[in-house]
């Protein structure tokens, strides 16, 4: 049971992640979470950074689509500029939101993974929906009012995860 909360890969943050990476997997496309994955929660646009990072998976053939449990008007005001596909107020973990991603870009589940910084909505969906799934260290610190409950639970995950060597304890900074 706890296992559906473990990630395939643990990374510090999706610039640490390469193309070849994930086609060595036989990954052809990647949903990624927005607040504090691609950019701080309480911010509103893409960095020069993150359209590289666009680009270079773009440039690889891996189809990358945007996924958020936040308001569709935030998720638009991020991914339309980018001329980006996504999916706001996806209700993450369930796992239709994560097939809707898939049947959106294309790619059987196999062929799929999803890249966010919190377990119990990106990773637990990914992996009820038979996804990869890639856990980033969160952008930082400081959460919106909704996710700050999520953390508590997930600090406990985390640290059993830490305690059976199943992950590596990470620094996270602000």
């Amino acid at each position: 049971m706890l296992n559906n909360f473990l990630p395939n890969k643990q990374i510090n943050s999706i610039f640490d992640l390469q193309p070849e990476d994930l086609i060595k997997l036989g990954i052809k496309g990647v949903i990624v979470d927005l607040d504090n994955t691609l950019i701080p929660w309480n911010k509103a646009f893409a960095t020069d950074e993150v359209k590289d990072w666009f680009d270079l998976f773009g440039s690889s053939k891996i189809e990358v689509l945007i996924i958020s449990n936040n308001q569709i008007d935030r998720v638009t005001t991020f991914a339309y500029p980018l001329n980006m596909p996504y999916i706001g107020k996806a209700m993450k973990p369930l796992p239709i939101s994560f097939t809707r991603a898939c049947e959106q870009l294309q790619l059987d589940k196999s062929e799929v993974a999803i890249i966010g910084d919190q377990l119990l909505t990106d990773i637990l969906g990914g992996n009820l929906a038979g996804l990869y799934t890639i856990l980033v260290d969160p952008l930082v610190k400081s959460d919106a009012p909704i996710t700050q409950f999520n953390r508590k639970i997930e600090s406990l995950l985390l640290e059993r995860f830490y305690k059976k060597g199943q992950l590596e304890r990470r620094q996270i900074n602000e």
